[in-house]
């Protein structure tokens, strides 16, 4: 499975941005798709999760609110929706997928993981 993540850019604060994740050869829809992000110098950190079929979506506690995770199975995409975005959610994305599991079990069980994009927040 090819991923790769896209919609990043820079923004000011309060802006929105609508990352997506697609998916080459598999379909996502099936899938556990877990979005993460790694700022310079820090470790990388789950931002949120989208269970095979859609009925869990857990957040990191910095974006429940203002982040949301979704599906397009038409698109074959998963998209996160990041509204009044700030400066500390400046960060390289990535998007995820586990293959072996329905429910999101933590970074250690994503299989693939895609090219980031970047997301700049000016204050």
């Amino acid at each position: 499975v090819q991923l790769q993540a896209s919609g990043g850019g820079l923004v000011q604060a309060g802006d929105s941005l609508r990352l997506s994740c697609a998916a080459s050869m598999r379909t996502l829809s099936s899938y556990v798709v877990g979005w993460f992000r790694q700022a310079p110098g820090k470790e990388r950190e789950f931002v949120a999760a989208i269970s095979w079929n859609g009925g869990r979506t857990p957040y990191a506690d910095s974006v429940k609110g203002r982040f949301t995770i979704s599906r397009d199975n038409a698109m074959n995409t998963v998209n996160l929706q990041m509204n009044s975005l700030k400066p500390e959610d400046t960060a390289v994305y990535y998007c995820a997928v586990d293959v072996d599991s329905a429910w999101y079990r933590g970074p250690n069980g994503m299989d693939y993981w895609g090219k980031g994009t970047q997301v700049t927040v000016s204050s």
